[in-house]
């Protein structure tokens, strides 16, 4: 028989080294960070499935298999700390955030952007989905090779606590305002007949569906003229409904306009369009234009008049609606344009840090692309009648417009601007 140190026979490990395994991880504050931005990113991309159904099934059975991988090994990962779930979390979310680049930066899933029902109302939701995915593939690695401590010293604890608590903090917030983003588009009608207060799909560009709110006044038999409504935002933020996150990042205002308008027997338009930096300029003001000529085609089943459509717009959907009156073409052609609160020109220079980084987020840097986004830089010769209140550089918008021979009104109240504008 064998001698090995000193015992014949087989040596076999003692109890103590058998059974001597590494101890379980501790749910400290990296882990914990890492769990919750995991599973930020995958409920972000899960609160727009419904409306990524409607569009196409496969794409939303592919991100819901993703999202639920991922909650269970959010699940698994605090329920069971140990190196082995650390490093199928860090799997996990890697496979989801591939999923990200492959289907955005990359754009190889080519029928059209998954990721657009998520970004409705903030046009960064999904990078905001991604960065999450990115903490917690850096949070899971860590705690997959950093040496265990079985018994850290309180101090050592309370002082890691304090530290990564800001970084939960934003984790958490982050996951739940994407989420409730994401989800906006889920609630509301989506009715495809033309009817009072209905919702339909205007336009589909690259084969992302866009929405419209229709509220038409009073049953008359009578044609109405109809004002679209184009939201504020920086061209970033905002959505078309009347109330939820969309309207609250866009300071809507559609309400009372819509009121007004209703009272004095206008159809309002409200409508979604692409935003930055999910969609790149001129998608929103493209948008836009399909929404006129979508009012135009279907002016009968509206029961609109397509001789009398006026654009309103507030903020950045102001400068929208000036555009269509200044940079219009005959087939989105409009009769009146009134621009609340829209800033007239893009700008660097002379402007705020924040203000600068909205513009960088909506329009880049290209000077003919700030020049394309900005009213102030047409001629305006030909332009329908404007109602100009507020905004940057709209004062210098209204003395250019009055030189090319344009209507234009400072001030007042825009149902009565709009009802003496478009009056047959």
């Amino acid at each position: 028989m064998k001698v090995v140190d000193g015992y014949y026979g087989t040596r076999h490990p003692s109890t103590t080294a058998r059974y001597d395994a590494p101890p379980p991880l501790r749910r400290g504050p990296v882990l914990v960070t890492a769990a919750f931005a995991a599973l930020g990113g995958a409920l972000i991309p899960a609160a727009s499935l419904a409306a990524l159904w409607r569009v196409w099934q496969f794409y939303a059975m592919l991100f819901g298999l993703f999202a639920a991988v991922e909650f269970v090994a959010f699940v698994a990962v605090l329920g069971w700390p140990t190196r082995k779930t650390a490093r199928a979390g860090a799997f996990v979310a890697a496979a989801s955030l591939a999923l990200w680049v492959a289907s955005r930066p990359l754009g190889l899933l080519t029928r059209f952007d998954p990721w657009q029902p998520a970004d409705t109302v903030v046009g960064f939701t999904d990078y905001a989905a991604a960065a999450l995915q990115v903490i917690a593939v850096l949070g899971f690695l860590v705690v997959a090779r950093r040496r265990v401590h079985p018994r850290p010293s309180t101090p050592r604890r309370v002082s890691a606590w304090i530290v990564l608590f800001p970084v939960l903090l934003l984790v958490l917030a982050t996951g739940a305002a994407g989420t409730v983003a994401a989800g906006d588009n889920v609630s509301g009608k989506t009715a495809s007949t033309l009817l009072d207060g209905s919702t339909v799909e205007y336009c589909r560009p690259d084969g992302v569906p866009l929405l419209m709110d229709i509220t038409r006044p009073r049953p008359d038999a009578r044609a109405a003229p109809v004002v679209l409504f184009l939201h504020g935002g920086g061209l970033v933020f905002g959505g078309r409904k009347p109330a939820g996150p969309g309207a609250l990042l866009a300071g809507s205002r559609v309400v009372p306009l819509r009121d007004a308008l209703t009272a004095r027997g206008f159809a309002v338009a409200s409508i979604d369009y692409r935003l930055a930096p999910a969609a790149r300029w001129p998608a929103p003001l493209a948008d836009a234009k399909c929404a006129v000529r979508f009012l135009k085609a279907n002016a009968t089943a509206l029961n609109v008049d397509p001789a009398r459509i006026a654009a309103v717009g507030t903020g950045t959907g102001g400068t929208l609606a000036s555009l269509l009156g200044v940079a219009g073409e005959p087939a989105s052609a409009v009769r009146a344009v009134a621009a609340l609160d829209a800033p007239a020109e893009f700008a660097f220079t002379g402007q705020d840090p924040l203000t600068r980084a909205s513009i960088l987020l909506a329009l880049g840097r290209d000077p003919a692309t700030l020049r394309q986004a900005s009213p102030l830089a047409y001629a305006g010769t030909g332009a329908p009648p404007f109602l100009i209140e507020g905004g940057r550089k709209s004062a210098e918008l209204a003395d250019h417009l009055r030189a090319a021979g344009v209507p234009v009104t400072t001030g007042g109240e825009p149902a009565g601007f709009l009802a003496a504008t478009l009056r047959s």
